[in-house]
């Protein structure tokens, strides 16, 4: 999933014509923090609430102001995580994408990154969610998915993270079984540590729920 693929039609840009007082009108009206800002179809930057509310005057265009926009952007081919990666560092609800000469192509919005990546995740999917713990010389996905497939099941999504202050990696599989007795029965005769499972009655009502409640959040 690239970032081409993530590019929300709903959120126009602005104009260096248009005024602070039309920037936050928007803003107001489409629920974001943060818009871009463009000259024809170059990327000019993006542009905060903050920083026009500390606009002295609101009915000027902003090409008439002294901006100090930030810059970042994304080109059209880059991953739905490099736009989770730099939107989560830089705090921002709307990122602009562009093509390789820098001219606007669209935005990407928090509700609509999210979305998809909970499609990639599978949240949304029957199944249960097991965690298992591992050396990280140890790690083989392969030797996993030998194991899960062994016993008729397949890995819908898998995330691996370090464990603070340790040689070890947690990783979380959502697989596309409610039952997981005989593939957590697997992973003991091989010796992987199972840290915690769930089962779609428990957990996936949980996660669904509070993906909802997430994304209604994020959409106010």
């Amino acid at each position: 999933m690239l970032a081409r693929d993530l590019i929300n039609d709903d959120i126009p840009p602005l104009k260096i014509e248009d005024s602070a007082e039309k920037a936050l009108r928007w803003m107001d009206e489409f629920h974001v923090s943060h818009l871009p800002v463009v000259n024809g179809t170059e990327f000019i930057g993006m542009i905060s609430d903050d920083e026009l509310y500390d606009l002295n005057d609101h009915d000027a265009p902003l090409s008439m102001q002294k901006l100090a926009l930030i810059k970042p952007h994304l080109h059209a081919g880059q991953h739905a995580y490099d736009v989770l990666k730099l939107m989560a560092e830089l705090t921002l609800d709307v990122i602009a994408v562009t093509d390789e000469t820098g001219n606007y192509l669209g935005s990407v919005t928090l509700p609509r990154l999210a979305e998809k990546l909970a499609r990639l995740a599978a949240v949304r999917e029957p199944g249960g969610i097991l965690v298992l713990e591992v050396n990280k010389v140890d790690y083989s996905l392969s030797q996993i998915s030998q194991i899960v497939e062994g016993n008729d099941a397949k890995i819908l999504s898998a995330y691996v993270a370090s464990v603070p202050d340790s040689t070890k990696v947690e990783v979380t599989l959502k697989l596309n079984r409610d039952d997981l007795t005989r593939i957590l029965q697997t992973f003991s005769r091989y010796n992987y540590t199972v840290k915690a499972t769930f089962h779609q009655s428990s957990y996936e009502e949980d996660m669904r729920g509070r993906y909802d409640e997430f994304m209604n959040y994020i959409n106010m």
